[in-house]
């Protein structure tokens, strides 16, 4: 382009200037903005997808936690997309042993339906004043010369767009575009992300002519190798979200292949009909160390603030969206919008939920590891409300008792058993190190030099490569 046509296109390019940006209509975007709004200032949402297709996002349905949701957008509004409230408890099928393995999940539940619950936290940031802006594509970011981030350059309708903002917040989902586009250099900003810390995943939404005999279970089942899995969560009775998922730590699966494998093999499925497909990326991983620059915040996937065990992440998306924006507001009421400002959003996450992802990350770290049979027949010997109680509670409680049970009903799986054991000593460990996470992004080296030690411990234990 020549410099008088790059004259002509930045004389045609639009500037809009509110307090706020937010990329991403999900739910981290939508509860962020939410947030912003209520509290009188000027924020746009800008999504990539068209205003009709706007909240259709590949999911696997399964909402925990809805009836503490942050305010800003109340639950009442949610609630016509809850389809099946009658869940209570996961199934996990495990093949290898011929068994099934019911594990109590505690808290309110619910499958949903993820498009119209797209719609209406779309609709509830829009009551509050909150404005959308939909076919418009984030092509860069804007930075002052101090690094400050300052807005973002779009395509909107196919026309250049500038987006002059105070604070921009990242919720464009996993591995965002907005992030290979920031200068981190003068912040504490996580950049030690890569594309393997994540899990490739599929689903279709499925209809049966029967009523599934599990609709009150969230279904899951191994595939062949340990770092994959089906899901079968029922949004009714006869109708299933069906999805596989596998982590890229390992060889590429066919995902519509294998699915449509499995479907065919149950026969509650047979004569299903298909009605939607989508496929997507997601966080299984720890969260970010640090997700704060001046100017800028990631919330949800773009942070990785998602269970990496079970992937659920709505929830945690939620107050990640809330926590920023919180800081959001206290940043345009000093006019001072530094990673100081910023940083007791990452505090408040790591309280929250994010302390106990990283320590249930480190069971993701063994599961690449050991044999898919030997761990199944562990897990097949393990107590439901134990797993449970690992996976869902504020700790990663794996203890003497439920390892003396394993011991006894599975006397073959003893080196499995021992080495879970030990990993739970490590994910206890990392657990309370998160917990005394830095106050100020001055102490943050050192509080990384100590958990990347308790790192290397893990990798002893569990005999997996290094994943960070």
């Amino acid at each position: 382009m020549s410099m008088q046509e790059q004259s002509a296109a930045a004389a045609t390019t639009r500037t809009q200037s509110p307090d706020v940006v937010v990329v991403g209509a999900g739910t981290a975007g939508c509860y962020a903005a939410a947030t912003v709004a209520r509290e009188g200032y000027d924020v746009v949402v800008l999504d990539r997808k068209s205003e009709t297709e706007a909240g259709h996002i590949a999911c696997g349905d399964a909402l925990k936690g809805a009836d503490a949701f942050p305010e800003a957008i109340p639950k009442s509004k949610l609630e016509p997309a809850f389809t099946n409230t009658g869940v209570d408890h996961g199934r996990f099928e495990i093949p290898q042993e011929d068994t099934v393995l019911e594990i109590p999940v505690p808290g309110e539940l619910a499958v949903i339906d993820r498009w119209e619950y797209g719609r209406r936290i779309i609709e509830g940031a829009g009551d509050v004043g909150v404005d959308f802006h939909y076919d418009t594509v984030v092509t860069n970011v804007v930075q002052a010369d101090d690094g400050r981030v300052t807005g973002v350059e779009a395509i909107r309708a196919g026309d250049p767009i500038t987006y002059e903002a105070d604070i921009v917040i990242d919720a464009a989902g996993s591995l965002s575009v907005l992030q290979d586009n920031v200068d981190f250099s003068g912040s504490t900003f996580d950049t030690n992300v890569n594309y393997t810390h994540f899990c490739s995943a599929y689903r279709e939404i499925v209809h049966v002519e029967e009523p599934v005999e599990w609709d009150d279970a969230l279904v899951f089942k191994p595939t062949e190798r340990a770092a994959g899995y089906l899901w079968y969560f029922p949004r009714t009775e006869t109708e299933i979200n069906a999805g596989l998922g596998f982590q890229m730590t390992e060889e590429p699966m066919e995902l519509v292949d294998d699915l449509k494998r499995d479907l065919e093999n149950r026969p509650e499925f047979a004569g299903a009909t298909v009605e939607d497909k989508l496929g997507a990326a997601l966080p299984t991983r720890r969260p970010y160390d640090s997700a704060v620059h001046p100017g800028y915040m990631a919330v949800g996937d773009a942070a990785g603030h998602v269970n990496p065990t079970t992937g659920g992440g709505i929830a945690g998306a939620a107050y990640a969206g809330k926590y920023a924006a919180e800081q959001a507001v206290e940043a345009l009421e000093t006019n001072d919008y530094g990673e100081d400002t910023f940083w007791r959003y990452n505090e408040r996450v790591m309280d929250h939920y994010g302390a106990r992802y990283a320590a249930l990350d480190v069971y993701n770290i063994l599961s690449t590891a050991v044999d898919v049979d030997d761990l199944m027949g562990l897990l097949a010997a393990m107590p439901g409300d134990k797993l449970a109680e690992a996976l869902y509670s504020g700790s990663t409680n794996i203890g003497l008792k439920l390892k003396l049970e394993a011991l006894l009903k599975s006397r073959g799986h003893w080196g499995t058993i021992w080495n879970l054991y030990q990993t739970k000593r490590r994910a206890d460990e990392l657990l309370s190190h998160y917990e005394d996470y830095p106050s100020s992004p001055a102490g943050l080296a050192d509080w990384q030099g100590r958990r990347d030690e308790l790192m290397g411990k893990v990798y002893e234990t569990t005999g997996a490569d290094p994943k960070y």
